[in-house]
């Protein structure tokens, strides 16, 4: 039998739900069914209240749940005033389901690149619900009292993050950071900040990358905080102690930091020795896997990063060496994300339609060379002028795309050898045009890699849809 007890503190509550697409939806079903709340519904579209700041603090609300589409830049979160504002990762976190094993431990993943493959990963090894940012709503998984899930794997993007104030996963990891989301954010120190929120509270295991030194630092801030909250927590009593302080000692006091390395691992560590990945974590040198056993799904040091990844969290979660070495063995991508279109003419075709940033643009090309790059869409306040620095050596033509083409445009400037093509044309026809000018400039031995490095929605619905006409247009 389980129950949800954290729904006796949203009893008599005001909730207001700002957003109403698949996250805002999932809540209010979830509230309805499990507390005795007053809801209000904001948004834009379909028959709810305007989504405003003013018709929100209109209904005095004691609480606003709010989706991760709405920017923190927008003006909306200011002008709430002093509302509390929760994520829909912060309620379900309090209404998780409990029975007499506790509740489901969360093992968290974030990063600019790799989130989704690395907890699809980390499902497989753990056999657990894969919920967040990609698969089923967390808020309908965690608070099912009919099937529970034994474990969680939960991919945060930095929107949800943002207002996830005590979440306390088993273990969390980050894979790397590069500017992404700006126009949401507001600066990179936002992102940034927003990102590193998933090491606050984590109780068993912070794992980090070595090779990505802003994610140690993060990392670091963590393990400092938790010390000082610490050492106040065993001051002598009458000293008066914040409360927010006697939080993090008592969530995350007992955690330990675990680097992830690409060479031979000393002890605490997980790394790569000889071609197989060595846990000195959280054992005395078990191998958890081959890296050679990622080499059918394209290899790459990018998937063998998110592989260490899931396999380290996995790891604090009690999962075996061989059950993480099974997973692995069965293991596919998910569609769009570095996916070979089969074809005959002696060209690589690569949909990598999830790549809509800097950083997974760049880990896809630099595994290649003579590509002929389509890219463009949303670049979402980012600059890409790194990212032709770091490329520029393996391409051989590149075609834009996207309503906005200054940020692709104004990095190539600085590749003057590359020819560059702009495609335009209404949105229903772009991507036809770019494939039929990749076959024209492509050769046998060429490979065409449609990792735009933007989001899609100037001319797609989503990647998904912007990968399936790069599909389409190739196989025709």
């Amino acid at each position: 039998m389980r129950t949800i007890p954290g729904a006796a503190d949203l009893a008599g509550a005001r909730i207001a739900i700002a957003g109403m697409g698949t996250t805002g939806r999932a809540v209010e079903q979830t509230l309805r069914a499990h507390t005795d709340t007053t809801l209000a519904c904001f948004d834009d579209r379909g028959d709810y209240t305007e989504l405003t700041a003013p018709a929100i603090t209109a209904f005095e609300p004691d609480l606003v749940i709010a989706s991760p589409g709405i920017p923190a830049t927008g003006g909306l979160f200011e002008g709430l005033g002093e509302i509390p504002v929760w994520s829909e990762v912060e309620l379900a976190w309090r209404l998780r389901s409990v029975g007499e094993d506790g509740p489901a431990p969360w093992l968290a993943v974030t990063g600019t690149n790799g989130k989704t493959t690395t907890v699809q990963m980390l499902g497989a090894m753990t056999r657990g619900a894969v919920v967040g940012n990609v698969g089923n709503p967390l808020i309908t998984a965690v608070t099912d009292l009919d099937a529970p899930p034994q474990i969680v794997a939960l991919e945060l993007s930095s929107f949800q993050l943002h207002a996830t104030h005590t979440m306390a996963p088993l273990a969390a990891g980050c894979l790397n950071i590069a500017d992404d989301h700006l126009d949401w954010h507001g600066s990179p120190a936002a992102y940034r900040a927003d990102k590193a929120r998933i090491y606050r509270f984590v109780t068993g295991a912070r794992c980090y990358p070595l090779s990505e030194p802003e994610v140690a630092a993060m990392v670091h801030a963590a393990e400092q905080d938790a010390r000082a909250a610490q050492d106040q927590h065993n001051e002598p009593a009458g000293r008066t102690v914040p409360a927010e302080r006697l939080d993090v000692a008592r969530r995350s006091g007992g955690a330990r930091s675990v680097a992830l390395s690409m060479t031979a691992p000393e002890p605490g560590q997980i790394g790569l020795d000889a071609g197989a990945v060595i846990d000195r974590a959280f054992g005395s040198g078990e191998v958890l896997f081959e890296a050679g056993a990622l080499d059918r799904l394209g290899g790459g040091g990018h998937l063998l990063a998110d592989a260490m990844m899931a396999g380290a969290l996995a790891r604090s979660a009690g999962v075996s060496a061989e059950q993480i070495a099974d997973a692995l063995a069965s293991f596919e991508l998910g569609r769009h994300r570095a996916e070979r279109v089969p074809t005959t003419d002696g060209i690589t075709w690569i949909d990598d339609s999830k790549a809509t940033n800097a950083h997974a643009a760049e880990a896809s090309i630099m595994a290649r060379d003579r590509v002929i790059w389509i890219a463009g869409g949303l670049a979402k306040g980012a600059r890409l002028d790194g990212l032709v620095a770091a490329i520029a050596s393996r391409l051989k033509h590149v075609i834009v795309i996207g309503v906005d083409p200054e940020p692709v445009l104004s990095a190539m400037s600085a590749a003057p050898g590359v020819p560059v093509t702009r495609i335009t044309g209404p949105s229903d026809t772009v991507m036809s045009k770019a494939v039929a000018e990749a076959k024209r400039v492509a050769q046998p031995g060429d490979t065409v890699m449609m990792a735009p490095a933007c989001a899609s929605w100037d001319q797609f619905s989503s990647y998904g849809e912007r990968g399936d006409q790069f599909r389409d247009a190739v196989m025709e």
